[in-house]
Formats: C-alpha cells, sequence, structure tokens
C-alpha cells in the first residue's frame, strides 16, 4: 500500500510535473531553433493588461500548487505520524534558519554557476524567471512563489519520499538516487542544465536530510535560493551584461 500511496502522491504532484518536463524537453530538442536561442518562463502573468484579475489568478495557481504538501501531512498523519517525522516544525527554529541560510549561500552561487556554464555550452534554455507586471504586488508574488516551492519540493520529493523509501527497506543509495532523478527530472523543462544542477542539489539534500532527519533546513534553503533568484532578475534584468 505504500507503494500505492507514493505513486498516487507523485501522480497529482511532481511526477506529473516530471513527465510534462519531459515531453516539454523533447519538443525544445526537436525545435528548430537551438535550446539557447529559446527560453521559458517561470512565473509570468495569468492575466496581461488585468493586474486585479492577475493577481488572484497568481493566488489561486499558487495555492492549488502547494496543495500537495496537505496532502502528505494528511497521510502521515494517518500513519500515526506528523510534520514532525519529516523534520517540518518550529522545534529548532534557530538552527534551521542557520542551516538553511548556510546551504542557501552555498548552494545558490554553485547553482547560478552551473545555470550560466549550461546556457553558453547551449544545453539549457534561456530561464526567465519572472515577467509580471511592474505593479505592487510583483515582488509579494514572486517570494510566495519561492515559498511555494520550497515547500513543495522538500516536504513531497525529500523529507515523504525518503522516509516512505526507507520504510520500505529501500537501500540508502538507491533512495538518494531515486529522489534526486525524481527532483531533476520536473527540471528538465530548462534543458540538461536544470535537471544536472537540480539532480545535484537532490543528492546533497538528501544525504542531509538523512543525517539530521529534518527538512525544514532545506525548506529555508530552497525558499532562499528561490527568492533571491527571482527577485534578483527582476531587480537586474537589462542592466547587468552577464544575465541572458
Amino acid at each position: 500500500m505504500l507503494w500505492w500511496e507514493i505513486v498516487s502522491v507523485f501522480a497529482v504532484s511532481l511526477g506529473a510535473s516530471g513527465v510534462y518536463a519531459f515531453v516539454s524537453f523533447i519538443g525544445s530538442l526537436t525545435a528548430r531553433q537551438a535550446l539557447s536561442t529559446q527560453h521559458v518562463v517561470l512565473n509570468g502573468s495569468q492575466a496581461p493588461g488585468r493586474p486585479v484579475l492577475d493577481l488572484f489568478l497568481q493566488l489561486v495557481s499558487l495555492g492549488s500548487a502547494a496543495a500537495p504538501v496537505l496532502l502528505v501531512f494528511y497521510l502521515l498523519a494517518r500513519n500515526g505520524e506528523g510534520p514532525s517525522a519529516i523534520g517540518v516544525d518550529f522545534r529548532q527554529p534557530g538552527r534551521d534558519l542557520r542551516r538553511g541560510a548556510g546551504l542557501a549561500a552555498l548552494i545558490g552561487g554553485s547553482g547560478l554557476g552551473l545555470y550560466l556554464i549550461a546556457y553558453k555550452l547551449g544545453i539549457s534554455l534561456n530561464v526567465v524567471a519572472e515577467n509580471l507586471p511592474d505593479v505592487w504586488w510583483r515582488i509579494p508574488v514572486l517570494l510566495l512563489s519561492a515559498l511555494q516551492n520550497g515547500l513543495l519540493e522538500e516536504v513531497v520529493v525529500l523529507g515523504y519520499l525518503l522516509t516512505r523509501l526507507r520504510q520500505l527497506d529501500v537501500p540508502v543509495a538507491a533512495a538518494v538516487a531515486i529522489s534526486a532523478a525524481v527532483r531533476g527530472s520536473y527540471h528538465l523543462y530548462q534543458g540538461l542544465g536544470g535537471f544536472t544542477g537540480n539532480a545535484i542539489m537532490g543528492v546533497i539534500f538528501a544525504a542531509l536530510f538523512l543525517r539530521w532527519r529534518r527538512a525544514a533546513p532545506m525548506v529555508v534553503a530552497h525558499t532562499l535560493i528561490d527568492a533571491v533568484a527571482f527577485v534578483g532578475y527582476a531587480l537586474l534584468v537589462g542592466h547587468v551584461s552577464w544575465l541572458p
């Protein structure tokens, strides 16, 4: 039943995203343009020219995308566990924040470098972090998007999946590889650079989760990485030469 539970959770969340990303990547590879001349938008307007409607659509989209986190918490509780079973709680706020900030500084800078290298090599699309309208809610929505990504990926792919795989007696190395491969799969729409960089991050996060038994530091790290990427892009694009 645990195997079916895992399949069901990922069928309505990041597993489906991985399949979509793979098909999108095949489409990019078979397009007439080179990968580096194509682009993908991470946070785009959903109602151009209608900022109020756009805001509500953004909030609905973010809430819907985070729904699998509630499903995972429910399944953990039904099994006599809870968010604390995967280390998502407020028992160690200071330590979680310090660990998360350190990971964000280490992985965020390395990830940016890897993306720029992959883009220059022509194996990654031009990732447009945002093209939201320049209105008052632009930055808050980008921050909420970063938080949603951090919660969804680290709760589902890190804490939940690794915990269930270990309960099924999957060897540690195999469990880490599965988690990292799933993480990389739903970033394939960005190109091979997106897959590789996120898979490497997945290995690091999985190893630390198995050591600390806490996903909270990785939620913090992921949120900070995406927040800096989204807001930084909004502030820097068109003003620096090194950013595509």
